[in-house]
């Protein structure tokens, strides 16, 4: 394994455990702060419950995801010196602006949990605001510098240094919005469904009480809206890469042939020798209009770029109908629950397994995904700039630090796992009944 195998193996599994608990620290809150509000509105003690355990659950998944995001920034460091070099000064402000937002999660964080009984419940209810905002802005500002890397803009380029530096160049790249949009909605999608999953099991283990039917439904009312969204933000996403990276477009698609009325392939692998994908289902004319809107628009096929210049294929390709499928597979299972709980069905036995099998799929289309986009832009760290050969470390020994890390995630996984199936003890004996309404204001 040479250096630059061994560094992008750490950073992949690196990333893909944190991109778990970052989500979660993201779509977690606002649950919580959901649960609460709900409790001061009605009065009935099971909302305030859920609050309180989606509370520490956060609190759990934060310090994780500091943990795993600290080892993050000094990777970066350690194992692509010249990529800092380079982009450290560009991407230095987005990251600034996140410890930032760190700081002031943290802070309020503190507040919410040991304010339940010190602050009035408006108060507490309110100090989990800061927690729900600051958590999307982290990620919002993260996905920033990774947007840049994929339209870089905002420099000159004077050989091989950047010169003229807008100091807001991280925040001018035009895939910012539609990349931020993008994952701020994945993080809710995956959180809601990995939480309705847990409900569901409790429910079909007998536990069908408002505790348990409560979770379920605001975990997925959050996921639910956020997955219809979705497709809309990844029509704007990929009008996006078809402008900016037509490269990652083909190669996810598969798409061999610049042409017009250039078609939709579902399923298929392809084969980059023959530039034919087998077991395919093609529906013709439909990427040229999700590009262009209009199936006369040309769209640029593989066999028009530089070979050295073409993404993993296979990869981008597979990751890319993963994530699609488990998207739709998602809205639904989130039309089914609606529509049986329409019905008063909601706690039938085939939905609550459907909604326990479908419980990962949130984070499977989330680093499904991540891979199209990290993938999709090889062999570039910085798209047109630096290939990603070129950023790494010449040490040699950077094999050691990838199985190090690796361990250090796997140390990590075990932990948290151990720590939230410690508060997955059920609904506590009063939860269900309802309290005076005066009760949430008598503080």
């Amino acid at each position: 394994m040479d250096s630059l195998i061994a560094a992008r193996s750490q950073m992949e599994v690196s990333l893909a455990f944190h991109m778990i608990f970052a989500a979660m620290g993201i779509g977690m809150p606002l649950l919580m702060l959901i649960a609460e509000g709900l409790y001061l509105r009605s009065g009935q003690e099971h909302y305030r419950d859920l609050a309180h355990k989606w509370g520490k659950a956060t609190a759990l998944t934060f310090a994780v995801g500091a943990v795993s995001g600290t080892a993050l920034s000094f990777e970066l460091g350690l194992l692509w010196p010249r990529f800092m070099a380079f982009a450290g000064e560009i991407i230095g402000p987005a990251f600034a602006l996140e410890g930032y937002a760190f700081f002031i999660e943290a802070i309020f964080i503190g507040l919410y949990l040991y304010g339940w009984e010190k602050l009035s419940p408006r108060a507490h209810w309110l100090a989990g605001v800061p927690v729900a905002l600051s958590g999307m802005v982290s990620g919002v500002l993260v996905v920033a510098a990774n947007a840049w890397m994929q339209t870089p803009t905002g420099f000159t380029l004077d050989g091989a240094r950047a010169v003229d530096i807008n100091p807001l160049a991280t925040f001018l790249s035009p895939s910012w919005f539609q990349m931020a949009l993008h994952s701020t909605l994945s993080c809710y999608i995956s959180t809601g469904f990995a939480v309705a999953g847990v409900y569901a099991l409790g429910m079909l283990r007998g536990r069908r009480d408002a505790y348990h039917r409560s979770g379920i439904a605001i975990s997925l009312a959050v996921a639910s809206i956020a997955a219809i969204l979705q497709p809309l933000s990844g029509h704007i996403s990929a009008q996006n890469v078809a402008a900016y990276q037509p490269a990652k477009l083909a190669a996810m698609e598969s798409h061999f042939r610049t042409e017009a009325w250039a078609p939709i392939i579902i399923g298929g692998i392809p084969d980059t020798a023959s530039g034919t994908v087998r077991g395919a289902i093609q529906i013709p004319g439909l990427l040229s209009v999700l590009v262009g809107e209009n199936p006369n628009t040309v769209v640029t096929g593989l066999n028009d770029i530089p070979r050295d210049q073409w993404p993993n294929v296979l990869i981008s390709h597979i990751a890319f109908q993963t994530m699609v499928g488990a998207a739709f597979a998602m809205i639904g299972l989130g039309l089914w629950y609606w529509w049986a709980r329409r019905r008063r069905a909601a706690e039938g036995r085939w939905l609550l397994r459907a909604l326990l099998a479908g419980s990962p799929l949130g984070f499977i289309a989330l680093e499904a995904g991540w891979l199209v986009s990290e993938v999709g832009r090889q062999p570039w760290v910085i798209y047109g700039v630096m290939r990603t050969s070129a950023g790494v470390t010449p040490v040699a020994e950077v094999p050691i630090t990838f199985f190090g890390f690796s361990l250090l995630y796997m140390g990590l996984g075990v932990a948290l796992i151990f720590l939230l199936r410690g508060l997955a003890t059920g609904a506590p004996e009063h939860s269900g009944q309802t309290q005076p309404q005066e009760a949430p204001n008598a503080a």
